[in-house]
């Protein structure tokens, strides 16, 4: 619906096997000053290096922050547009959590905005819910609050000060993933090719400047930051200060990530599986698994105490792998004794069981708290695991948009261009490979004879635990990446570090040098500095012209038949009217006119999944009655028809709406092509189609009180009885 158009006139630690730090490893050899500075050495030379590092990492990241906010003024030219296209410009359920931060800022005072929140009966018409139980806004209440106290009314719009917010969030993630490059390396000019390769692909880093309030785009930043402390952590010869000043990190960014995105169990599950593998392996001490453990849960059930004891946090399967893994690793006490092969075993029989125990709990505590919210996603992974066909209307949903399909590969075709996916592969391999064989020894180190025992002692590989834990993260968060699209921001943020570490630390080019015989420690340092300055120098010149050109392309948005629609429903409807159609819409019409909606984008609530699959009805082939009956029993007053759903070619066949409607009635579809053969002829036309030919049985039930080019507005009467006296309506706008 929406469209751009081009704007006239323009164009002390206990040690895990292979944290040591061997005089023979050249990554011990490095100057960190940073590290130097943090263990009291404050000499002029790390006092300015390492004050120049954090001066660029801000730069960066403010860099980040601009091009971004410039983007999004130049795509819509923001700010000449009026309010109702402003808002309209946050689509789907970006429009939906921005109306929240809109309605606090209205309410009288503060304790109102709140109590309306916490007992709001305007986003889903009969029903009176929690939202700040039901869904993670607990942002929106924070900035409202904040703008009402700050001073800033009388020179900062409320939706500058929203924007300008998520905007700044990017430069704090562009830090982050400079820093955990840093504390990686040991140089931040590993830092600042992380920063450079995030902005230079920033299709495939970010989505934040048409997606503004998307939860992800609030909650990645808060994540990357965790990742960066638990990097700190694991380095070897922190004092005990250090380490219970980033166990506190750890759990504020955790708490923050969570608090912030309703998918954040699931994140914190791949997160605890990275974690199970480094204890399996030997990476990490007992203390540090336990307090990684720990932090989770604690952050996860601050959340859950704050969204009013929200059982979807309880029956997280994050939680209960987390419990299962802690308590069976209490019970086998003679885990990692015993050879290389006995212990291989115990290895396979402890993951079976913290498996079966996980999911036994997890069974348990969704029986107890009745939970059927996050359903829709485990069969989603079902039928994405190809466990088996589905019918299911909610999961087809998902399997039929491209942001939950498989990563194109045209991706990987945007990272090489950029010299990101060269180095990132080639340290990828290396690492792994140096993980692969770190894990054997640490294996082998702990079992068998005596003779064994010692010649561990002389390692060939010793991995450090931080860079472990950022291998093991970058490829689970890459096969989730590659499975599901719309998870690759997690991924390619995290892999612009990962590379940049290969590029600037000392794992690559130490075995290179040593295989044309030049290994010496000056020519290591001037390949290190060297190599990623070139690579900066030349990215700058192929890419800043690029940039240059794309933040000078104006735009301007235009989208009339929705302002006209949105205009229509805030003069001319009452302000207690009750509005259906697509959860899309929805939201806008939430935003943009206050109206009460009898469903929405926020899919996590069982209930509001079926009543959305009720109300899609609309596009089913079904008849007038049945429909009438389903709209009037969620209390709507007008229904919302689109041309683009109802004439809707944006998907193959089998994944358009109304496929997706016709299959789950057991109906055949429209168009040529195959059919189950259990599928049957609908006995009714469809509906969307067939209300716009005003037949006597539709106009007896349907009033038209609004049209233009993309929208249909009926309302819906009360009475079927054509003798029934009716309220004069709206002429509709042809």
């Amino acid at each position: 619906m929406t469209a751009l158009r081009q704007r006239k006139g323009s164009k002390g630690k206990e040690q895990p096997p292979g944290a040591e730090c061997q005089p023979q490893q050249a990554n011990c050899c490095t100057d960190h000053h940073a590290e130097k500075v943090l263990h009291g050495d404050w000499s002029w030379g790390s006092i300015v290096w390492t004050s120049v590092g954090w001066s660029v990492s801000v730069g960066l990241g403010l860099l980040c922050c601009i091009y971004v906010a410039t983007l999004h003024e130049n795509d819509l030219w923001f700010s000449n547009i009026k309010e109702v296209e402003r808002e309209i410009s946050f689509r789907t359920e970006c429009g939906l959590y921005y109306s929240y931060y809109k309605q606090m800022l209205q309410a009288p005072s503060i304790q109102e905005g709140l109590s309306d929140l916490i007992h709001d009966n305007l986003t889903e018409s009969k029903r009176t819910i929690n939202l700040l139980q039901r869904m993670n806004i607990y942002q929106e209440v924070f900035l409202s609050v904040l703008y009402r106290l700050l001073p800033i009314q009388s020179y900062l719009e409320p939706v500058y000060f929203y924007i300008y917010t998520v905007f700044s969030l990017q430069a704090v993630y562009v830090i982050a993933l400079y820093l955990t490059a840093w504390l990686l390396s040991g140089s931040w000019l590993a830092g600042a090719l992380t920063g450079v390769w995030y902005i230079l692909n920033r299709v495939d880093t970010t989505r934040v400047e048409f997606t503004i309030s998307l939860r992800e785009n609030w909650s990645l930043p808060f994540l990357a930051l965790q990742v960066t402390a638990i990097t700190c952590y694991l380095r070897p010869q922190l004092t005990a200060l250090q380490q219970k000043v980033m166990v506190w990190l750890m759990y504020v960014t955790t708490f923050c990530f969570c608090l912030t995105w309703q998918f954040n169990q699931f994140i914190l599950l791949v997160q605890a599986l990275i974690i199970y593998t480094l204890d399996c392996i030997d990476f990490l001490t007992t203390t540090q698994v336990t307090t990684l453990y720990l932090v989770q849960v604690c952050g996860l059930l601050s959340v859950w105490l704050l969204q009013f004891c929200n059982p979807m946090i309880l029956g997280s399967l994050v939680l209960s792998f987390i419990v299962a893994a802690l308590f069976i690793r209490h019970c086998q006490s003679g885990l990692k004794t015993g050879s290389l092969m006995a212990r291989l075993g115990k290895l396979l029989l402890h993951t079976a069981m913290v498996l079966l125990l996980t999911f036994t709990i997890n069974y348990l505590a969704k029986k107890v708290l009745q939970l059927r919210s996050d359903e829709h996603i485990f069969k989603f992974i079902k039928s994405k695991l190809a466990l088996g066909q589905t019918r299911d209307f909610d999961a087809s949903l998902y399997l039929c948009e491209e942001a939950f399909g498989l990563l194109p590969l045209d991706t990987l075709e945007r990272l090489a261009g950029t010299l990101l996916l060269y180095p990132y592969i080639l340290t990828l391999l290396l690492l792994s490979g140096m993980l692969v064989v770190s894990a054997l020894q640490n294996l082998r180190a702990k079992g068998g004879s005596a003779e064994e025992r010692k010649g561990a002692e002389g390692r060939v590989v010793a991995l450090r635990p931080d860079v472990a834990y950022n291998v093991l993260h970058t490829l689970f968060y890459g096969l989730l990446a590659f499975s599901t699209m719309r998870m690759k921001y997690i991924w390619t943020g995290h892999m612009c570090a990962v590379a940049a570490y290969g590029v600037c630390g000392t794992e690559l080019w130490t075995p290179l040098l040593t295989t044309v015989r030049c290994n010496s420690k000056v020519l290591l340092r001037l390949v290190r500095y060297a190599v990623p300055l070139a690579m900066i120098a030349c990215l700058y010149y192929k890419f800043w012209p690029k940039l240059m050109e794309e933040v000078s392309e104006l735009r301007e948005f235009y989208d009339p038949d929705t302002v006209e629609l949105m205009t229509w429903i805030s003069t001319k409807t009452p302000k207690g009217a009750v509005f259906a159609g697509s959860m899309q819409l929805l939201a806008g019409v939430k935003l943009c006119t206050g109206r009460v909606l009898t469903n929405h984008p926020h899919y996590e609530d069982k209930d509001l999944r079926e009543r959305t699959r009720q109300v899609y009805q609309v596009y089913a082939r079904q008849s007038p009655e049945d429909v009438h009956e389903i709209l009037r029993a969620v209390g709507a007053d007008y229904v919302v028809l689109e041309n683009s759903i109802c004439y809707e070619r944006r998907h193959r066949r089998g994944c358009r709406l109304r496929d997706l409607l016709d299959l789950a009635n057991g109906h055949i579809m429209d168009g040529p092509g195959e059919n189950d053969p259990d599928l049957v002829p609908a006995s009714h036309p469809r509906f969307c189609e067939a209300i716009k030919t005003d037949p006597a049985d539709y106009t007896t039930l349907f009033t038209r009180t609004f049209q233009n080019k993309t929208f249909h507005v009926y309302r819906v009467k009360k009475k079927r009885k054509k003798s029934a006296k009716t309220l004069s309506e709206p002429s509709a706008t042809q």
